[in-house]
């Protein structure tokens, strides 16, 4: 007897009780009906109608979506993701490796029929070779893939970045394929966002998979989720209470915890360790962490968790609690005590990881989003917003505390949400004080674009000449901010694309690529973003 439950005020999953000899096409008993959340894949998924996002009805031979993983500290953290299987079919799911022609089994594992993932833990792995590996279910299904070694030896390491996979295009990626397996970075890092499709996130995040999944079935790849991904608007996670709305601007989590622990589990369980896994409220737990690539110290951390939401905290300055469309407000009035940005926890976690490792030549640290307001007109030219406290510059002594960590570290910054491609050097007390920060373009950006364009339309002091609007600038905040390149939605690809940091460890240079999305590398006439490649020595 197989027993799935989760019955919740939301009535958003369903008791059900299944035989294992049941016929795969006759629903197991319902107790409750689920339906709130992830509806195309749970319960009787099979009588669902065809939905637009994925067809979950694929041959058995298939069943096996991808695989995705990281390695670090000699173990390798794998997720073995599934399409949704039948009451009577097997959960367990192999693990093996390509030994001497081979394949040798190393683990097996059960399937969560909520979310349908699997994770592999291994200890004691050699960092020093490649591995081809195996993910096996029942006699058919397989997904194969390669555990590349620690590329430890390398003089240049490379990390591709990517954000907002929009399913306003459900189309594939192949340009994306083509390009990054061209260039071959070492990381991939997907900042969030891969699931526009709110309550149905298994269903997307296969869609993701299927897209992208020739990336990272052989390099390791670093998912963090993002406010689409959880169902919302936008989320400011306030240590995991409850919201009142899916906007989410009063702080918390609007969906069911288990919905919420579900998409976590799916995207980041395959994370390095958690530096401190102590779950926050209502059980839901935390990825933030660190782990060597290459000889690069990497820190993931989460933008989103502990930030406090607006509403009720601050006095509103538009028709939104997270919108300041007033120009002539202070934003003193805003930036008040007890509010977080990254919160004790992780302030504590950066300031920590900033002392560790001093031998490395890069520190680098990924999240969600960038840490000041770098757009200033959202979702069309015509909707002018003075700050958006979505963006982290606020509150501004958090942005402080956090650039001041990133900044001890000597680190830089790796972000995307915004969809908008753009290189800035933070002020912390002083202009250019702080940190560099690159955050990425999004996949497709056919959802909420948005421009850096100050109403002035003037240059800042220090501009360059490659685009009209560089040098100093104070953000919405008053935080200070010198932008070096930003990517306008106004081309052929309406400012979509990714992102590639090439850190070289022997001239201590890091380089900025960004590029569109339509642009094909393999020709020589490939053109980057104007403003871009960006070159910094730190």
């Amino acid at each position: 007897m197989r027993f799935l439950f989760l019955v919740s005020p939301l009535l958003f999953f369903v008791l059900a009780c299944e035989q294992k000899n049941e016929p795969a096409r006759l629903a197991p008993p319902v107790v409750a009906q689920f339906t709130e959340v992830d509806s195309l894949a749970t319960n009787d998924w099979w009588n669902r109608p065809p939905n637009e996002i994925i067809d979950l009805q694929v041959d058995r031979d298939s069943v096996v979506a991808f695989g995705i993983y990281t390695v670090a500290n000699n173990i390798l953290k794998l997720t073995a993701q599934l399409y949704p299987l039948y009451p009577e079919e097997s959960r367990e799911v192999t693990l093996s490796i390509l030994e001497n022609g081979e394949w040798k089994e190393i683990q097996k594992q059960d399937v969560n029929d909520l979310g349908w993932s699997a994770l592999f833990r291994v200890g004691n792995w050699d960092m020093s070779r490649d591995m081809p590996y195996r993910i096996t279910h029942g006699k058919n299904a397989f997904f194969e893939g390669l555990i590349r070694k620690d590329p430890v030896d390398k003089e240049e390491i490379v990390l591709a970045a990517f954000s907002c996979n929009s399913n306003k295009d459900r189309g594939d990626r192949h340009n994306y394929i083509r390009n990054v397996r061209y260039q071959d970075p070492d990381l991939l890092f997907f900042a969030g966002d891969q699931s526009y499709d709110h309550k149905e996130h298994t269903a997307a995040w296969l869609k993701f998979g299927q897209q992208f999944r020739d990336l990272f079935r052989d390099r390791p790849c670093i998912t963090i989720p993002d406010d689409h991904d959880i169902g919302q608007g936008n989320v400011w996670g306030e240590n995991g209470k409850k919201a009142s709305t899916p906007d989410g601007n009063d702080g918390g989590y609007y969906y069911h915890p288990e919905y919420v622990k579900m998409v976590e589990r799916c995207q980041t369980a395959h994370l390095p360790d958690a530096f401190d896994p102590t779950p926050i409220e209502q059980g839901i737990g935390v990825y933030y962490t660190s782990f060597l690539l290459g000889g690069v110290d990497f820190a993931v951390i989460e933008d989103r968790k502990f930030k406090s939401g607006p509403k009720g905290k601050i006095p509103q300055q538009g028709p939104r609690p997270d919108h300041i469309n007033n120009p002539d407000y202070d934003p003193r009035s805003i930036d008040l005590p007890g509010l977080e940005l990254l919160g004790a926890r992780q302030e504590q976690f950066l300031n920590q990881w900033a002392d560790e490792h001093p031998e490395v030549k890069f520190k680098v640290v990924l999240s969600q989003t960038g840490f000041c307001g770098g757009a200033h007109l959202h979702g069309n030219k015509d909707n002018r917003l003075h700050a958006d406290l979505d963006s982290n510059g606020w509150p501004q002594s958090g942005r402080k505390r956090a650039l001041s960590a990133i900044n001890k570290a000597n680190a830089i910054h790796v972000a995307g949400d915004q969809h908008l491609a753009t290189v800035i050097h933070h002020g912390i007390e002083e202009f250019d004080d702080g940190p560099w920060a690159f955050v990425v373009p999004a996949i497709v950006n056919n959802y909420y674009s948005r421009w850096w364009w100050p109403e002035d339309e003037m240059p800042g002091k220090g501009s360059n000449d490659l685009l009209p609007w560089t040098g100093q600038y104070l953000d919405g905040f008053d935080n200070k901010i010198t932008m070096h390149a930003y990517a306008n939605p106004d081309g052929p690809s309406n400012g979509a694309g990714y992102g590639l940091v090439r850190m070289n460890k022997a001239n201590k240079e890091i380089t900025f690529e960004c590029w569109p999305r339509f642009e094909d590398v393999t020709k020589e006439t490939a053109k980057q973003f104007t403003g871009w490649p960006f070159t910094i020595r730190l």
